[in-house]
């Protein structure tokens, strides 16, 4: 008997990174500060667990809308059209488990085996192992480091063959903190309406975003709504990571393969949490530009910091959580400077090899997952490392 599938057995195996390597100092009972995992340091605001308690309270514990709750979907479809500039009606939208499972979703129901879907590199490793499973190849499309991971037109354009579907978008940029201009992205939109491709847009980090930065839905650029699937999440804005709820916003037409995906696998998403999603859209938004607020006071020391550093450059993110710092200078790979400084400081943050290539001579650090006090005791820990690599 042949186990398993080709389908898992060629795929790329699942990873968490550097969280594996230092599980093992962890379970030593070393004090580890994480600044690689990318979640939100808060807890998630008391009105939505309200939102979603009452709701288990009041009896909301029997199989719900396959597509989401009809109330959910509606507070969805207002949001998009309020604060994104693109209109859905309730039938274009599928409440999901979180971000993950709507790329999943997505990918399964739009790829072919031996279609090609191009990544932006550097690429979030998540949707690599969903176009893999669906039997994609990935191609991946280097992003102008020169130009602080600018989106090259040209680049992603001679990398179009007859077997490409789809172009995917991380916007925010998880890893760079890039918030892509209006400019980039009609460079981005002009290439899939040329080429007849989808669009998978990724936009869990629509809500952080700093210094004036704008965030803009690609969807609501003219001829792009229709070949869209626009992917959201409460997970980071809300601090709702544990919750795994997000959506899927794309043209109806798309809708009942995406349905025949979500219904097989999850049936659906539970539905008093999905109450708490609904508060949390309904609820008071000041909650988010409080957490913003310390985000931002957290990433501006992080690159202070680290541009003291010997041998460290690192660019101001314009949104997300991470800092993508230029470790080039050292002379050693991103994988080798992440692995010392788990090893010599019991600090671990993400190489940048991990999201490709095209990443080697990062580092990713998360300042979103510690308290400030935390992340200046990893910065002190940190630029001693730095310091003897410069000797």
């Amino acid at each position: 008997m042949k186990w398993p599938s080709d389908r898992i057995s060629k795929s790329s195996p699942k990873s968490f990174g550097m969280y594996e390597k230092a599980r093992k100092l962890m379970d030593q009972g070393i004090d580890v500060i994480h600044l690689e995992v990318g979640m939100p340091s808060f807890d998630t605001p008391q009105h939505i667990k309200d939102g979603a308690i009452a709701a288990l309270q009041g009896g909301l514990v029997h199989y719900g809308d396959f597509a989401g709750n009809a109330g959910l979907r509606r507070a969805i479809v207002k949001r998009l059209a309020d604060h994104n500039a693109v209109n859905f009606s309730e039938n274009e939208i599928v409440v999901t488990n979180g971000l993950t499972h709507a790329s999943y979703a997505v990918m399964m129901a739009a790829i072919d085996p031996g279609d090609e879907v191009i990544l932006l590199e550097p690429y979030y490793p998540q949707h690599v192992n969903k176009i893999e499973l669906a039997g994609g190849k990935v191609v991946l499309a280097p992003l102008d480091k020169a130009r602080n991971f600018a989106i090259d037109p040209q680049t992603i354009e001679a990398r179009i063959t007859p077997k490409t579907k789809m172009i995917c978008l991380v916007n925010p940029a998880n890893p760079t903190g890039r918030v892509y201009s209006r400019e980039e992205l009609q460079s981005f939109a002009d290439i899939a309406i040329r080429h007849d491709l989808l669009v998978l847009s990724d936009e869990v980090y629509e809500q952080i975003v700093y210094d004036g930065a704008e965030h803009i839905s690609i969807a609501s650029l003219p001829g792009m709504r229709e070949r869209t699937f626009s992917l959201f999440a409460f997970t980071k804005a809300y601090a709702m990571d544990g919750w795994r709820i997000g959506y899927i916003a794309a043209d109806a037409r798309y809708m009942p393969a995406i349905l025949k995906i979500t219904m097989n696998d999850v049936a659906h998403v539970n539905v008093f949490i999905q109450e708490g999603a609904r508060a949390a859209l309904e609820g008071p938004q000041d909650v988010i530009r409080e957490m913003l607020d310390d985000d931002k006071r957290r990433r501006d020391l992080v690159v202070s910091r680290m541009n003291q550093m010997s041998g460290v450059n690192c660019a101001t993110p314009e949104g997300t959580i991470y800092a993508y710092p230029d470790i080039s200078a050292t002379g050693k790979s991103s994988a080798k400077v992440a692995e010392e400084i788990l090893e010599q400081c019991h600090v671990v943050t993400e190489a940048g090899s991990f999201y490709g290539a095209a990443g080697d001579g990062h580092l990713r650090i998360c300042f979103g997952a510690e308290p400030y006090e935390r992340i200046e005791e990893a910065l002190n820990r940190m630029a001693r490392y730095f310091a003897d690599c410069g000797e």
